[in-house]
């Protein structure tokens, strides 16, 4: 079965959260529109018999680097090299464009096909995973904070500016949105999301432990959902003591990945939580 390979739209949104929802992923049809918006000419489909069969994703960040996400192939087309080209094509378009570094979030399974094509290990990330009962959730609050310049500090702790991409999580869902000041000093800040499955809690950033633990009860008593999900990084030095501690128990690892130069690596020792594979 051939397949044919075009740009992605947001006429496929419906067929692209089909094949989300075939690999069980946590995206939601917001979270592919924010993708087609930051790059309506860097998306992939393959399709086959009118029907998309798998999709490749690339976001630019201020030109320093872009992200390459969801790769997904229809369980009946795997095996057929669908991912690769899928792949081949993100690549081919952020060469092009002279991006240069790029970078993604692997799995076990996907590393050795992304090492063949020049990317290397940055650090690992695992991801933890919380089940609730209902009397154990939340309460719901939509209290916004302010954030100019929390995008300005993450900024710098990421490598490049997103900030287009944290305040539509904001808009989206403001009760999330979270910063721990001491004066005038930011001290730590949390985003998250309202995924398909579960909710988000990423990127999560703090300096001191104490901080990180507040901003992960403040984002847990405001989640109304029975499953939270969060990224760790492992370069951080508490995030996973802290989940741990939390009830969350071990998912999956990751491993963050770059290819080309990668001079804006931010401060990743900082991060306690990712955005996400899909954003970085």
């Amino acid at each position: 079965m051939s397949a044919r390979f075009r740009l992605l739209t947001t006429e496929d949104i419906p067929q692209a959260m089909r094949l989300k929802d075939l690999a069980g992923w946590n995206q939601t049809a917001a979270d592919w529109q924010l993708l087609l918006s930051a790059s309506p000419v860097g998306c992939f489909a393959a399709e086959h018999d009118d029907r998309v069969v798998g999709t490749s994703t690339t976001i630019t960040y201020e030109g320093r680097f872009a992200w390459i996400g969801m790769v997904i192939v229809d369980p009946q087309y795997r095996g057929q090299g669908t991912g690769t080209a899928l792949f081949e094509r993100a690549i081919q378009y952020l060469d092009l464009r002279g991006v240069p570094a790029m970078k993604l979030d692997a799995t076990p399974q996907g590393r050795p096909l992304y090492e063949k094509f020049g990317f290397v290990g940055e650090y690992e990330i695992e991801r933890w995973m919380l089940s609730r009962r209902a009397d154990d959730r939340g309460s719901p609050s939509k209290a916004a904070a302010e954030i100019d310049d929390v995008l300005r500090l993450d900024r710098e702790i990421f490598g490049a500016d997103r900030s287009v991409l944290l305040t539509a999580l904001t808009a989206a869902a403001p009760e999330f949105t979270l910063v721990v000041r001491e004066g005038i000093e930011i001290e730590g800040y949390a985003f998250g999301r309202r995924g398909s499955r579960a909710d988000h809690l990423g990127p999560w950033m703090a300096g001191k432990e104490n901080v990180a633990a507040t901003l992960l009860e403040e984002f847990l008593r405001r989640s109304q959902r029975e499953l939270v999900f969060v990224d760790c990084s492992l370069r951080n030095p508490w995030a996973v003591s802290l989940v741990r501690a939390r009830g969350f128990e071990f998912s999956r690892p990751l491993t963050r990945m770059f290819r080309g130069t990668n001079k804006h690596a931010g401060q990743p020792e900082s991060l306690c939580a990712v955005l996400g594979p899909e954003f970085g």
